[in-house]
């Protein structure tokens, strides 16, 4: 039987003062951490870029090292920090005064919806995730596109919506899981019904090609006001 040596799984060749010695390691670059992450004026992580994302990711591999390495000092990471930090002002700096340079950077807000339609140029895009958008929108008590006048993804990941008035309301492609899933290339009811991909909305009685966007699968669509 498959004996597991518990001790050499766990502890090694760890001693007492070496365990102190990575206890001490991890609390300070932590707490260095803390003071970068403080320094960069953030207030909280849906607030990072995309930029600003590698800039974190760059700086957990320079604390890693010291924290579990005894041949790692900590000095030369606390200059990595400081290089960081310095860069970070500095490019930050640029992009306020070039909106080239913050575009670059930051990235540029995407249209997702446009009176009541998603827009086709990111409905192309591989990156957009529409379960995850839908997931989105159901939290923001919306039940149908056509209850969203537009749609923005914002460049820090979150998402700005702007809605019909209840009156204005359209009939749109719903995004619950239950009617969303009736979703069929077959047309047997003559109605409304809303193309799953691009969420264009036709009254037809037998199944077609969406003329916006060539793509042939339909549900029926909504049109009930918005409750918040």
């Amino acid at each position: 039987m498959l004996e597991i040596d518990w001790n050499n799984v766990f502890m090694k060749d760890l001693d007492l003062s070496l365990l102190v010695e990575i206890s001490t390691r991890t609390f300070i670059m932590f707490l260095l951490v803390l003071i970068f992450l403080r320094s960069t004026g953030k207030k909280g992580v849906r607030q990072l870029s995309i930029f600003e994302v590698a800039i974190i990711i760059a700086l957990g591999s320079a604390a890693g090292d010291p924290m579990l390495n005894s041949e790692s000092a900590i000095l030369p990471s606390l200059l990595v920090f400081v290089v960081i930090l310095i860069m970070y002002r500095l490019i930050t700096y640029l992009a306020s005064r070039n909106e080239k340079v913050e575009s670059l950077l930051e990235g540029d807000p995407m249209y997702i919806i446009e009176d009541g339609k998603f827009t086709l140029k990111e409905e192309g895009d591989s990156n957009f995730a529409k379960d995850e958008f839908f997931a989105e929108m159901r939290a923001q008590n919306i039940e149908h596109v056509g209850q969203v006048k537009t749609a923005l993804l914002e460049s820090n990941g979150q998402v700005s919506f702007l809605y019909f008035a209840n009156e204005e309301v359209k009939m749109g492609l719903p995004i619950y899981p239950k009617p969303y899933r009736k979703k069929s290339h077959d047309i047997t009811l003559a109605g409304d019904y809303a193309c799953t991909f691009c969420g264009d909305v036709l009254n037809i009685a037998a199944a077609q090609s969406c003329p916006r966007c060539g793509k042939a699968e339909w549900v029926l669509a909504i049109n009930s006001p918005r409750t918040v």
